[in-house]
């Protein structure tokens, strides 16, 4: 019988509850012995890592967040720290490692698996869905919808008091949410690091829109672009001539309950990713895109920056 473990590493995202509980259901149907990692990379150092039973994973299917606690984890960077892991992992005899994080998971999975062999299989799961080589990563609706709800809320005293928001959204150097957002939140301007803008260019716009009775702006922006959202706030009251207000909605969009779409793309990403490692693939990431579910080498993922829809992109 092997044994196999999952850990959550970087930012957490709503998914990864309904992920653990695939993990531990689908490889005990295959004859796997399941095992957590608790606090990502960190736990893996300092051995905490325990045997998982259906009981671990009951009643978790709708939280958002991780139940097994994430980190980011700098010991890990270091080839000291990542012998001891591997240690641990020989002193469990666990084979087989399954890995939910983002591109700076991956590449000290990459490297670990370089120095010790570590068969692994990584799951995409950042709301920034900044990964290459897929489309999807997990997180990424459910986070969107929160946006969705919160700019829904923030239009009626918009409204109201006739204002400008300019709402800042994550995505650290990607501007996915902010451009997905912008689209179907039929906001009025969209600033991501992708692009290149000039805000002078919507003055006379915004002005003559104002003139002929516009009562508020909606503004999303990504946190990665070159200006302060103080800045584009400062923009409007001075050029535009409209009280503005700055909303960063900040962690709220990591958290939450997951939708149905996450927690169906959890279910067959951990399917997908545990029939893979039984199959004998070996240091390999499941992604996702119009094709389906593939796999990609860990350094076809990590080394190249990933690109934004241009279809998506040419709407802007």
């Amino acid at each position: 019988m092997k044994n196999i473990a999952i850990l959550c590493s970087g930012g957490d995202v709503s998914g990864m509850n309904p992920a653990l509980k695939r993990f531990v259901e689908y490889t005990k149907e295959k004859g796997l012995t399941p095992f957590f990692i608790y606090d990502g990379y960190e736990g893996l150092i300092d051995n905490n890592i325990k045997e998982a039973s259906y009981s671990d994973v009951s009643g978790i299917i709708n939280r958002g967040g991780t139940k097994i606690g994430s980190a980011r984890s700098k010991r890990f960077m270091q080839k000291k720290y990542r012998k001891i892991a591997k240690e641990n992992l020989n002193t469990l005899a666990i084979d087989l490692l399954m890995v939910l994080g983002g591109d700076g998971s991956f590449r000290g999975l990459d490297t670990f698996y370089k120095e010790h062999k570590v068969k692994f299989c990584g799951i995409p799961s950042t709301i920034d869905n900044d990964i290459n080589g897929t489309d999807y990563c997990l997180g990424i609706d459910t986070s969107l919808n929160i946006i969705k709800t919160s700019i829904d809320a923030i239009r009626d005293t918009a409204s109201s008091f006739s204002r400008a928001f300019v709402i800042e959204t994550m995505g650290r150097d990607c501007g996915y949410l902010a451009l997905i957002t912008h689209l179907t939140s039929g906001s009025e301007l969209c600033l991501i690091p992708e692009k290149e803008y000039n805000l002078k260019s919507y003055e006379n716009k915004f002005k003559t829109e104002v003139a002929n009775g516009r009562r508020y702006f909606i503004a999303i922006v990504s946190e990665g672009i070159r200006q302060d959202s103080q800045e584009i706030a400062d923009w409007f009251e001075e050029k535009v001539g409209i009280e503005s207000r700055v909303s960063v909605l900040g962690h709220i969009q990591r958290g939450g309950n997951p939708t149905v779409k996450d927690r169906l793309m959890a279910y067959k990403f951990v399917t997908h990713a545990v029939d893979a490692l039984l199959d004998g693939k070996e240091e390999s990431v499941i992604c996702y895109d119009r094709f389906g579910f593939n796999f990609k080498g860990i350094e076809e993922v990590t080394s190249k920056t990933k690109e934004l829809d241009r279809e998506l992109l040419s709407y802007l």
